[in-house]
């Protein structure tokens, strides 16, 4: 059963009903404190997800080819499209919705949080490790995380931050049923690679959330695909040659 699936979806939803109801009352100040905070830990977290990497080219070349391919087809605009499509939805549903923000930072926060809660490196691993073992202690602790993310930020964004629950729930559902075939391809080595390819997607959300530098979160995310065929090259073909 998607126990864990089920717990951190909940956990977003709940968050952002709860932000999207206390903002009007929150000062601008601490909004602003808030964000430097969670970007911050996003830069954390990033870095310790990174550390136990076993193939840093693989890594690498997974987050350029990865981003290249992203761009390519355009990835970062259909994310952007379906997020302002939510959020146009979630409008209609409950009038008072609305975000402060200018359009230009509205959409970049909104991008910034659905691909921290749908694609994050913790929470596609979790969801297979779900689905395949029935474990559901890495989706447990995420959504104590996620739920007090998902608050805060929709103290900016408003309620839609809560209902980006949907499409997270769809996705790791996906995970969780392809589960029984994909972690039996894994390899210790895949999975440390991948969870370091998860953190440079957090270090360019911490970055996004300081308003650093926008990465182009969206068209980084098949990063995450890519990582596993080419740590199990560099690890079976290209350091053996190497040797």
């Amino acid at each position: 059963m998607p126990t864990g699936i089920i717990i951190d979806a909940l956990a977003v939803l709940l968050g952002g009903l709860i932000g999207g109801g206390i903002g009007k009352y929150i000062p601008d100040d601490f909004k602003v404190k808030m964000n430097m905070i969670f970007g911050v830990s996003s830069l954390v977290m990033g870095t310790y997800a990174i550390a136990p990497m076993k193939n840093m080219a693989a890594v690498i070349f997974a987050v350029i080819l990865g981003t290249l391919l992203g761009v390519i087809i355009h990835l970062g605009h259909l994310v952007d499209k379906g997020a302002m499509a939510m959020q146009g939805l979630i409008s209609k549903i409950m009038p008072n919705s609305g975000s402060t923000l200018n359009e230009e930072d509205f959409k970049a926060q909104l991008v910034t949080i659905t691909v921290l809660f749908c694609a994050s490196g913790t929470g596609i691993f979790g969801s297979i490790l779900n689905g395949f073992t029935g474990d559901s202690s890495i989706l447990v602790a995420k959504a104590i995380l996620d739920f007090f993310t998902a608050m805060f930020f929709a103290i900016e964004l408003g309620y839609v931050a809560g209902f980006i629950a949907i499409p997270q729930f769809i996705f790791f559902m996906i995970l969780f049923f392809a589960g029984s075939w994909i972690y039996p391809l894994t390899t210790p080595t895949m999975i440390f690679d991948f969870k370091a390819a998860g953190g440079v997607l957090m270090l360019a959300t911490g970055f996004r959330m300081l308003k650093l530098k926008m990465f182009p979160l969206a068209d980084m995310l098949p990063a995450l695909i890519l990582v596993f065929p080419l740590s199990w090259l560099w690890t079976n073909v290209i350091n053996v040659i190497l040797k």
